[in-house]
């Protein structure tokens, strides 16, 4: 049965996503919000102020706008998850206005503008290899450290660590070894969170989307949502593609499933988890990247993306 589209199916729960600005971590945001829940948006990039990502057009108060007007609670709060003081005051709030914490979301990056493919590790610019670790490992590690202590609580918390590819897809190397760390410290993060939250009924899973149709990556291509498929031209596996709502609406069916528990400690992306909820995206489509990466790209299997939708 669909888990999609379920109104107030996690009404009264509170989540917190950290890095909600844009893409992903702004669609599971309005999702969550969508099926009821509180949110707590988090992120640099404000309407007065610009992160280092450089990008004006997207805010974490949209994000907000975009919750509660999905059906939820949208709050959004200016953080810089490097900094543990305004993490520890953000969960803090937290609890003074909500007193519980259901769901967390591990989602901040935004070090796409340092990855520099096709070098070896000696000839890439370290301070930019050590700020991508900075961003997509120790950001994680801080929000946790403050944020779980409120979310076991009460059974049945949920950690969402956010990374690019499944534990599978990521066997193979990802051409810079800074972003190959940055993409596999979240994975082994939901392992290790898992075992650390067994005793408090809490459940930890790694996330990844397939290839995202991001407002980032529609940009790179020069295309926008509407059309999109004029970028299969320059990028064949783009056929492929998804938008942020499908990872969005995976984490939703994630927070909602008493089950989820069955989860814990797994690596699993949107296709995966479409296939057992029952969710699409925004087109009606099922897209499964993983698959089609692991089975034609990889595995020289006969096939098209139109098989693996």
């Amino acid at each position: 049965m669909s888990t999609q589209g379920t109104p107030g199916a996690l009404a009264g729960r509170v989540a917190l996503v950290a890095g909600a600005t844009r893409g992903a971590g702004r669609a599971m945001a309005v999702e969550l919000g969508a099926a009821g829940a509180t949110v707590y948006a988090t992120g640099r990039t404000t309407r007065q102020a610009v992160s280092e990502v450089g990008r004006a057009t997207e805010t974490i108060e949209e994000t907000a706008e975009l919750i509660t007007a999905a059906g939820g609670t949208g709050i959004a709060v200016p953080v810089d998850h490097l900094e543990p003081e305004r993490v520890r005051a953000l969960v803090q709030r937290i609890e003074d206005e909500q007193g519980r914490l259901d769901v967390l979301v591990n989602d901040v990056w935004g070090g796409e503008h340092l990855v520099t493919f096709d070098k070896k590790s000696w000839e890439l610019e370290l301070r930019n290899g050590l700020r991508m670790l900075r961003l997509g490992v120790e950001t994680h590690l801080i929000t946790s450290h403050y944020a779980l202590p409120l979310l076991i609580r009460r059974p049945g918390g949920l950690v969402v660590e956010v990374t690019d590819g499944t534990a599978e897809f990521n066997k193979t190397y990802r051409e810079n070894l800074f972003y190959d760390l940055a993409k596999n410290a979240p994975i082994r993060m939901a392992f290790g969170l898992a075992q650390e939250l067994k005793d408090f009924g809490g459940t930890a899973v790694s996330i990844t989307p397939g290839f995202l149709r991001s407002e980032q990556m529609l940009d790179h291509f020069g295309v926008t949502e509407e059309n999109w498929r004029d970028a299969v031209e320059q990028e064949p596996h783009f056929a492929i593609a998804e938008t942020p709502h499908f990872v969005g609406r995976a984490v939703a069916a994630l927070a909602a499933d008493p089950d989820r528990a069955r989860w814990t400690g797994k690596s699993v992306s949107s296709g995966e988890l479409a296939k057992v909820y029952g969710f699409t995206d925004l087109d009606g489509s099922r897209p499964d990247a993983m698959g089609y990466f692991r089975d034609v790209v990889f595995g020289g299997k006969e096939g098209t993306a139109a098989d693996y939708r």
